[in-house]
């Protein structure tokens, strides 16, 4: 640096202060700071890059109204209030069937949702302060997803129409009027959000080959009505969500690349600023004062439930839901006191497990007791554990039921004897310890399963589906997010092939979400192999695993005794018959060899002959 007149530049020493300043800074808050909560070991739950440092998150005394989740629970999915102040997980509806999707109307006073109970997915009321419900729609198509118009006489739904999902605008109480169709595309258009006092939809789409959030203008009639807000080539986008106000617009990533996965916020007053995010989680939802965001965060076999505020504080502390999530919303008001009729029968009729454990006592210790054999199953040695066989069963039994057949009659594998050598990098597998099994990825290539990737933290998942064998509506859904296609990586393509795959249109038909089955069933998926890109088994895509909160090591010690597992130091054993090493020797220098002239033989002559003296 330079010196003016002897003495430092003001300038340089204000640059100074403030480097000084900002280090003592960080110092007296990173001790401070508080760290992220983990469910599991490859989820985490990190605060926003620009939130400040706050306590240890609890949940805050003014939490506003109730929360309205649609949660499996058994083998169907149903309506639950919930408050972490004052109201505890209560069932509001009930029945050998799904309720998903639940959508509030602009008056707080009833809740649309998408409902099996027909038989078929139609549209559904919910007037919350009678318990009463009613019927919107009436096909055997799909539908789905409703979001309210802001005057409440129309909703717009997703609807399954020419081999994939559309977006309809659905009048409520006249039904002399058609349904308007708002999308005519090949891809899926799903997950509609109306803006509130508004004339757009927000929708997500598959038109471009991944999932992205897209704005549809309704008083736009031209082909280019929709705007394409999210934009990102290397994530899926789902279920957006409009604030009360109508100014800001939130939906869940799951992104491919070096972003952040997780929930994103889009402001509508500055609709060219890129979307910020907010905190990790899907199916946000807003409470009523529009400064909150209610999400759900996932780990590889659980739900949680928490909450930000919008610049990514962390407000409430991750709840574990009792299963997987289709929905939920923020009720502005609570439930009111007199509970109504419906939701005590409800409430009342809590579903029995879904299976029973039943450990048989062992004989004898020198037999491996813990195993059982599989019923009707093929595999190399179709046996399990036996404080997993029922619930295999039971699994077998709700796949069959949902998707016509019997996807877990032909197993990949099961268990596997430590005499059997698995791959590189797989000698610490689950399939092992007898508590895992993995589907015959044959499935896949014959069109029956679809995986589509799922990124958890650093590490990769696979939710996988089950093609629905009646394809009239009655089974399955259609899927909405694209498929990744696992068998791009040998077509020569060297982006594929880095990339272990890439997307793939979605297909059409009805399918069963078969990992929500097998997690409802104690079941978790497995994380790819970190090398899973190049090596194809190491994607593990098709295997589940149910360990009862085990370490590998610990599970294998209920089938093996420690000893076994315990891994040999290889020793080279000494010949059979030792000798002496004999010494070097050196070598003689060559010596020369003498020459000798060779005699030469006197030439025969004819006149010789004869003349030799007697």
């Amino acid at each position: 640096m330079k010196r003016k007149n002897g003495i430092w530049d003001s300038a340089m020493q204000t640059v100074f202060a403030l480097i000084i300043a900002l280090a003592l800074t960080g110092c007296a808050t990173s001790g401070t700071e508080t760290p992220a909560f983990t469910p599991s070991a490859a989820t985490q739950t990190p605060f926003a890059p620009d939130a400040k440092s706050v306590p240890t998150p609890v949940i805050f005394s003014d939490f506003p109204g109730i929360f309205l989740l649609s949660l499996t629970e058994g083998n169907y999915a149903h309506l639950f209030a919930y408050s972490p102040i004052d109201q505890p997980m209560l069932r509001l509806t009930a029945g050998e069937w799904d309720d998903i999707s639940p959508a509030l109307s602009p008056d707080g006073e009833k809740v649309a949702f998408a409902s099996n109970r027909s038989g078929y997915w139609d549209i559904y009321l919910l007037e919350i302060s009678s318990g009463e419900t009613t019927r919107v729609t009436e096909t055997k198509t799909y539908d789905g997803a409703p979001t309210w118009s802001p005057d409440g006489a129309w909703i717009a739904i997703e609807s399954y129409l020419d081999g994939n999902l559309e977006i309809l605008v659905q009048p409520i109480s006249d039904s002399s009027i058609n349904a308007i169709r708002l999308t005519n595309n090949a891809a899926a258009d799903h997950s509609p959000t109306w803006e509130p006092d508004g004339r757009r939809i927000a929708f997500v789409s598959t038109r471009g080959g991944d999932s992205d959030i897209y704005l549809a203008d309704l008083d736009n009639t031209s082909g280019s009505r929709s705007l394409n807000l999210s934009d990102t080539p290397n994530a899926v986008e789902s279920h957006p969500i409009w604030s009360r106000d109508g100014s800001k617009l939130a939906w869940a990533s799951n992104t491919y690349d070096s972003h952040p996965s997780g929930i994103y916020l889009w402001n509508a007053e500055s609709p060219n600023v890129p979307a910020s995010w907010v905190g990790e989680g899907d199916w946000a939802t807003w409470n009523a004062r529009g400064d909150s965001l209610l999400a759900m965060l996932e780990s590889d076999k659980e739900h949680y439930l928490t909450a930000y505020s919008l610049n990514g504080a962390l407000l409430l502390q991750p709840y574990p839901l009792l299963g997987t999530l289709s929905g939920m919303l923020w009720l502005p008001d609570p439930l009111p006191k007199n509970l109504p009729e419906s939701y005590k029968e409800s409430a009342a009729l809590t579903p029995a497990p879904l299976w029973e454990e039943n450990i048989s006592t062992p004989e004898a210790l020198s037999v491996r007791q813990n195993l059982v054999e599989l019923d009707d199953v093929q595999a190399p040695y179709p046996q399990l554990h036996d404080a997993v066989n029922e619930s295999f069963e039971a699994l077998r039994e709700s796949t069959i039921t949902r998707a016509g057949w019997d996807a877990l009659a032909n197993l990949d594998n099961a268990f596997i004897p430590l005499t059997t050598t698995l791959d590189p990098g797989m000698d610490d597998d689950w399939l092992y310890t007898g508590r895992a099994f993995s589907l015959n990825p044959l499935i896949t290539s014959a069109g029956w399963m679809m995986a589509v990737r799922h990124e958890i933290g650093q590490e990769t998942f696979w939710n996988l589906y089950l093609h629905a064998q009646i394809q009239d509506g009655s089974m399955g859904v259609p899927l909405h997010d694209p498929i990744w296609d696992l068998s791009t990586r040998y077509n020569l393509d060297p982006t594929s092939y880095e990339a272990g795959g890439s997307f793939a249109p979605v297909p059409s038909g009805y399918w069963v979400n078969f990992t929500a089955l097998a997690q409802n069933h104690g079941w978790q998926r497995l994380p790819a192999l970190s090398n899973w890109r190049n090596f194809y088994n190491g994607t593990r895509y098709t295997q589940f695993a149910l360990t009862d909160n085990l370490n590998w090591y610990d599970a294998m010690l209920e089938l093996y005794p420690p000893e076994i597992l315990v891994t040999p130091t290889l020793v080279l054993p000494p010949s059979k018959t030792p000798t002496v090493t004999p010494r070097p020797t050196s070598t003689l220098r060559p010596t020369r060899t003498p020459y000798t002239p060779v005699p030469t033989s006197t030439p025969f002559s004819l006149f010789d002959v004869g003349t030799a003296t007697p």
